[in-house]
């Protein structure tokens, strides 16, 4: 078969649905890139124009260009935007787009999972983006800390938007990173062992598992104080046995680690972009990633640091400063192996490499801002004003959108197949840089002078008005740079020449392919041997047309990629991916009926809509494998392999063990919440305790027993005592929650109902996948008779033991001690 025949046949195979019924079926990793970057853009354009009526707001005093209402649901709404509607988004459309290509493979791990993600994405923003129109916009700040978002500072709408908004778009997130996560550790074009990933795989892969370890907590926040202000489950009410600091708590576990979730993928794209604008290669591969994963591991301990003035221990304030300033050895080993890297090569100024330049100015003055605020005497000082406004804005801006400009030009030859030739990128880098610093800089200063963050207006005679009159122009110079971006971007993919292949003479595997890609990336996959295989084997382009890799043969008809051996990179088995399909968008609009339920209090739609999500996500497992065992195949090269359908670790596997990671993170900010009031909160637990008593302990026990060992015997005496394993675990739970018949009287009861409901909820999970595979067993599904769907149950029925067990002893424990 010659290149162009296999072309046109790989096409067929893998390309997208003509028109827009394209757009809603699409499952394949380049639209859906696309369309998340899309989609982030056109929120952050909503968040730019969010923070210019800010800044008109505070140009002059007691402005009245808005109310005090209007700039609460302003100022709540533009940094929910930019934090949680564009910043890790554009990191996931990005991602998704991007890492197939660099690591040598046809697609994501889970392409109808990134579909789901992406309509999850654009159903939960769009309603913010309706709260924003109707006025009933979240307005007690991005950072929603009770009392003021409880129904006692908050009685409306607006706070629940939020909760329930931001919490069906952490859905995305979670998808994306159990996504990213195993396309890295078991996508790769063969031979690309762990040594030789491209650096940017690196990124993604320490920044996936931090989103599953670090938005639980937020995740949990939110629906605690959701449950609050719906059912007045008293968890944030001192009055009744809850702390306000709390969410606090729960919030800066999620808070203080997205700020690296974001810086991260910026310091991949530079780790990437910089070698290559200065014509050699990185230095200290090595420490760059050593530092990336020491970032992400340092920055789950620092998020005390933003409750400095909360009234924390000494001790407690010592160690996290400690480990606040700590934090700046991994960031300063990646900014040096940089600065390295320029020195040994010979830069060329093109504009990605000015942005990069940009970043460097910003992010060290951001960085030694943030060292300043870690000592705890300057942050009791400098706590809630406009300098940590102007230190974060360094870090985000600086940190992230600067690098993220820099990789908008250097890809866009890939996405768009053209060269740059209109230079309107040019003048916008020179009016976004000095506005920038014009707002941002002076901003510092108005900050130690005493101007508090987050206020409305402030009277004349403060020191403030210049200040703030200056900062406002060069915010407006700095949207106008932003907007001549956008025109640029615009203009150049539409009406610029046809460029090359490889515009900057890069050498990892994305630059392989012709630009724009074909849906289907690689006509056969790559055998890599080193981190650049562009620069050791020039003619690798041609030769992958000619199909001299691996699976260049399409005549199975089918969507067809490798999976890998983790540490080495070896062929291990040939996975088969769907096809389109409108199921991902119909799950998430039906999820997105749960949520509106939830928002509109119509509780009658919970029930359906949750309903509807089970079996949308019974029908899209039973869809998956078949029947025939079809044996190991050719793949082009070296031993033929066996399909994902016929291996006892298939791809389902590896997503489920990352799920469970953000799973068993949510339990355990629970129990963190469980221990946090039990220790702060007075009256705890109350007189009137419920003990569950020893038949409630050996019910759980007994189950606990009987549900661990079922599994590991024969399908059907495994199930035998499976079922009433689980049984005896739910009995024990029911038992507890009868013996506390109000969750609203106390924060301890309301805890005891939220550590049972989650226990039941993951019984009913594992009863339903218990039963699922004996029925897949029953039709002869492969997978299901080989092993691979039971070891899935499997891990999920021993979570749900697990965390039976330990929230049964939770609810257990206050009795047997007192």
């Amino acid at each position: 078969m010659n290149a162009l025949r296999r072309h046109r046949a790989l096409s067929r195979i893998w390309a997208s649905e003509p028109g827009l019924r394209g757009w809603f079926t699409t499952v394949n990793h380049t639209d859906l890139g696309r369309m998340f970057l899309a989609v982030a853009i056109f929120f952050f354009i909503v968040g730019g124009i969010l923070a210019m009526l800010i800044r008109a707001q505070l140009a002059s005093p007691r402005s009245a260009f808005l109310g005090p209402d209007h700039y609460n649901q302003i100022f709540t709404m533009h940094g929910t935007i930019m934090m949680f509607l564009f910043a890790i988004p554009f990191f996931e459309g990005l991602a998704v787009y991007l890492l197939p290509k660099m690591l040598g493979t046809r697609d994501l791990a889970f392409p109808r999972l990134t579909a789901y993600g992406f309509w999850c994405y654009v159903f939960g923003g769009s309603m913010m983006i309706f709260s924003l129109l109707a006025g009933v916009a979240p307005d007690s700040g991005w950072f929603m800390y009770p009392p003021l978002s409880s129904t006692i500072g908050a009685p409306g709408i607006n706070s629940d938007f939020w909760l329930i908004g931001i919490t069906f778009v952490e859905i995305s997130a979670i998808s994306a990173a159990v996504e990213i996560t195993v396309t890295v550790l078991r996508y790769r074009a063969p031979g690309m062992s762990l040594s030789r990933m491209p650096i940017f795989a690196w990124y993604a892969l320490v920044t996936a598992v931090m989103i599953l370890t670090g938005f639980p907590p937020l995740i949990l926040g939110s629906i605690l104080l959701e449950l609050e202000r719906a059912f007045d489950m008293p968890f944030f009410q001192v009055a009744a046995g809850g702390d306000a600091l709390l969410w606090q708590h729960l919030f800066w576990l999620f808070g203080h680690p997205e700020v690296y979730i974001i810086f991260l993928p910026a310091a991949g794209a530079i780790s990437t972009i910089l070698p290559v604008m200065a014509r050699t290669r990185l230095m200290g591969y090595g420490w760059v990633v050593a530092a990336a994963v020491s970032l992400g591991v340092l920055s789950f301990g620092l998020w005390v640091h933003h409750m400095f003035t909360t009234g924390i221990p000494h001790m407690g304030l010592a160690f996290f400063s400690a480990a606040s300033t700590l934090v700046a050895v991994p960031t300063a080993v990646q900014i040096f192996a940089w600065i390295g890297t320029l020195s040994k090569g010979r830069p060329s100024l093109h504009l990605p490499m000015l942005w990069l330049l940009a970043f460097f100015a910003t992010f060290v003055i951001g960085g030694l801002t943030g060292v300043m605020v870690a000592i705890v005497p300057f942050d009791w000082q400098a706590h809630d004003t406009y300098f940590i406004v102007a230190h974060l804005h360094y870090v985000l801006v600086g940190g992230f959108v600067f690098p993220m400009l820099a990789a908008l030009y250097y890809w866009m030859p890939h996405f768009t197949g053209r060269k740059t030739y209109f230079k309107l990128g040019n003048t916008a880098f020179w009016l976004i840089v000095p506005g920038l610093h014009g707002t941002f800089l002076l901003l510092h200063w108005a900050g130690l002078l005493g101007m508090r963050r987050r206020i409305d207006t402030y009277e004349s005679g403060q020191g403030w008005e210049a200040i703030n009159l200056i900062a406002s122009i060069s915010g407006f110079v700095m949207s106008i740079g932003f907007a001549l971006v956008l025109i640029d971007v615009v203009i150049n993919a539409a009406v610029a020449i046809r460029g090359s292949r490889d515009p900057w003479k890069a050498g990892t595997l994305e630059w392989a392919m012709p630009t724009p890609s074909a849906p289907y990336n690689f006509a056969s996959l790559p055998q890599v041997t080193s981190r650049e295989p562009l620069y050791d084997a020039p003619d690798l382009p041609v030769r992958l047309a000619r199909g001299e890799g691996y699976l260049g043969d399409p005549s199975r008809g089918r969507r067809e990629t490798l999976s890998v051996e983790i540490a080495t990179g070896a062929p291990r088995y040939i996975t088969v991916f769907p096809g389109n399909t409108f199921l991902p968008m119909l799950m998430s609009a039906v999820t997105g009926l749960f949520f509106l339920g939830m928002l509109l209090k119509t509780y009658w739609l919970v029930p359906i809509s949750a309903t509807g999500v089970i079996c949308c996500a019974l029908y899209w497992v039973w869809s998956l494998g078949g029947t025939t065992r079809e044996g190991a195949l050719p793949v082009g090269h070296g031993p033929e392999l066996l399909t994902a359908g016929e291996v006892a670790d298939p791809p389902g596997w590896w997503g489920s063990i990352f799920l469970l990671l953000a799973n068993g993170t949510f339990f355990g900010s629970l129990l963190f919440g469980y221990i946090f009031l039990w220790t702060i909160a007075p009256n705890w637990p109350p007189p009137r305790y419920a003990e569950p008593g020893p038949d409630v302990a050996l019910a759980a026990l007994a189950g606990a027993g009987l549900a661990a060992l079922g599994p590991r015997l024969r399908p059907g005496t495994g199930l035998l005592l499976l079922l009433p394993g689980l049984g005896g675990l739910a009995w024990a739970g029911i038992r507890i929650l009868t013996r506390v018949p109000d969750p609203t009287a106390h924060a301890y009861d309301a805890t005891l109902w939220v550590l049972m409901g989650y226990a039941l909820l993951h019984l009913a999970v594992a009863l339903v996948m218990a039963l699922f595979v004996a029925a897949r067993g029953r039709t002869g599904h492969v997978g299901a008779i080989i092993g691979g769907e039971p070891r899935i149950a499997r891990l999920w029925s021993d979570y749900a033991v697990l965390v039976s067990g330990i929230a049964v002893l939770a609810a257990a424990l206050p009795g047997w001690l007192t």
